[in-house]
């Protein structure tokens, strides 16, 4: 167990998470809290945070190491991850807070604490999710890819889990890895505070949405917090996201939970889709609340609903390479079966995914 925040700490982390704002979770809160839906956490592991504990199951490691259940972190990531989904806090005025307080995660500890972990690492820590129930992936991670990785980010979507992952961070990631590039994951990118791209997010046409993922605050091992920027935090709120749909519409499938956060999705750069922002900024009051058509009856002509975060600056791209925060990619949420008639990203004659070893 890890040292209690003080209450000057938990109340100035609270403070810190612009994004709440940003995204009005708090607006969300009232019309889901991610009740009932547990979000696995393939990752560094998940140490049981003050601000999270409450909502983290045990899990399983797949590469070994002190704990077998998840629920240890030697290099933070895991654990910011998971507070960004479901860290319920200390209370309503302080401590961490996720996107859906009341969301279980699932912690599988796939790589170790330098952070580095193989395509079959993540391909066994998807099969044990799928095989235990979860309702969202949420991968931090992208990069090559394996016959098994694919086979299980398959099998993850045929499994109607919602699966959502990271884009990668630029520099070193010159497109969209893996499994951000499989058709029906859904691909996250990022933008800084002033809702514009920000510069440590790649880019490229597999782009579904953005969030957040500039000086993203969070729990961390030890009970500390943590600060992080790249495409890694901004998966992590997506997959929040999708667990608030998950919860309030408990019927609805994993593609439709995929079209939900595209469709209501706030326009950014050229009208439409485009490769910097996918089909916009994630709105999740619009998302829990617009009336969406269900896929296969929606128009070409749909257009994101009006938000106030549109009227955000439009000036140049955020957060700078330099602000690296946490050094790791992504997060997958796997959107069962992928994307349909207007909504799919890739013709059906594109080539399969490279795999590269």
């Amino acid at each position: 167990m890890g040292a209690t925040p003080s209450p000057d700490e938990a109340a100035r982390i609270r403070a810190d998470q612009w994004h709440l704002r940003f995204l009005k979770v708090k607006e969300a809160n009232q019309l889901s809290r991610g009740k009932g839906v547990v979000v696995a956490v393939p990752d560094t592991g998940v140490d049981p945070h003050p601000d999270l504990r409450a909502n983290l199951l045990p899990g399983t490691s797949v590469i070994g190491g002190i704990s077998n259940d998840g629920r240890q972190d030697e290099n933070s990531h895991g654990t910011s991850m998971a507070g960004l989904i479901a860290a319920h806090g200390r209370n309503r005025d302080s401590g961490a807070l996720g996107v859906a307080p009341e969301a279980k995660i699932m912690p599988i500890k796939s790589s170790g604490a330098n952070n580095l972990g193989t395509p079959d690492d993540l391909a066994v820590a998807i099969e044990y999710a799928i095989a235990n129930g979860a309702d969202v992936i949420s991968i931090s991670s992208s990069g090559g890819a394996s016959s098994r990785l694919i086979k299980a980010v398959r099998d993850a979507m045929s499994a109607d889990i919602v699966v959502v992952a990271a884009a990668g961070n630029a520099p070193e990631d010159s497109g969209v890895g893996y499994p951000a590039r499989e058709n029906g994951v859904i691909a996250v990118g990022g933008v800084g505070r002033s809702g514009r791209h920000a510069t440590v997010s790649a880019v490229g046409p597999e782009i579904d949405v953005v969030a957040p993922a500039v000086d993203i605050y969070s729990t961390s091992y030890g009970g500390r917090y943590s600060k992080g920027t790249g495409t890694s935090s901004a998966t992590a709120i997506v997959a929040g996201a999708a667990a608030l749909i998950r919860s309030k519409y408990p019927n609805l499938p994993a593609q439709e939970v995929a079209h939900r956060l595209t469709a209501t999705a706030i326009d950014k750069g050229p009208p439409g889709r485009d490769d910097e922002y996918g089909y916009g900024v994630i709105d999740l009051v619009a998302a829990l609340t617009a009336d969406v058509p269900p896929l296969g009856f929606e128009s070409a002509s749909v257009t994101a609903p009006a938000s106030t975060q549109a009227a955000l600056p439009e000036g140049s791209g955020d957060g700078g390479a330099t602000a690296r925060g946490l050094a790791t990619l992504g997060v997958l949420v796997a959107a069962g079966g992928g994307y349909l008639l207007w909504r799919r990203r890739r013709r059906a004659d594109d080539p399969p995914p490279r795999i590269s070893r």
